[in-house]
């Protein structure tokens, strides 16, 4: 039963990185339409934002898994 609530935990984290990137992208480029001179800085606040997303999701996912191994 606790592999399951970690698997669901796990699931979560990676469906939340995802929508979090597809914000961030979308908004990104939604910028750079509005803004073309200002691409290179707006691209590199769209790659750092991805980076922290994709970091808490992968913190999220080891929580999860190690939650797996507690009361077994």
């Amino acid at each position: 039963m606790v592999g399951s609530i970690a698997a669901i935990g796990a699931g979560l984290a990676v469906i939340g990185a995802g929508i979090g990137i597809g914000q961030v992208g979308g908004k990104a480029m939604e910028g750079i339409a509005r803004q073309p001179e200002a691409a290179s800085k707006i691209q590199t606040a769209m790659i750092i934002a991805a980076a922290l997303v994709e970091g808490v999701a992968l913190f999220g996912v080891v929580v999860a898994l190690l939650g797996n191994n507690v009361g077994a």
